[in-house]
């Protein structure tokens, strides 16, 4: 696949960038060399290859899931906090259904 001068300015104009005539003339080898590169990609054999989202293999830092049970810090007060409720159900608050 390759791109042409118009082609290019349609593109420019979509993304809102103003080029002039010598930009356009410039930016047609450079985008024509990356979609060649890009069809590159398209011949190499992937066959097994799982998917990965990065290089390295990355893995989440968790912390403890734990309940503060200090009342001074606002942990083990669940019944003063629902106490102030509209509506409590089960130990949580209660909210209007809003799916029709």
């Amino acid at each position: 696949m390759s791109v042409d001068k118009e082609q290019v300015a349609k593109i420019a104009s979509l993304a809102r960038i103003r080029l002039s005539d010598d930009e356009l003339e410039h930016m047609v080898p450079e985008l024509n060399q990356i979609l060649g590169w890009v069809e590159q990609l398209g011949e190499v054999d992937v066959e097994g290859v799982e998917p990965m989202s990065a290089v390295i293999p990355n893995a989440l830092r968790l912390r403890a899931d734990e309940v503060d049970a200090d009342p001074k810090t606002g942990g083990g007060r669940r019944e003063d906090i629902l106490a102030n409720a509209p509506a409590a159900e089960h130990g949580f608050f209660g909210v209007p259904k809003v799916i029709e």
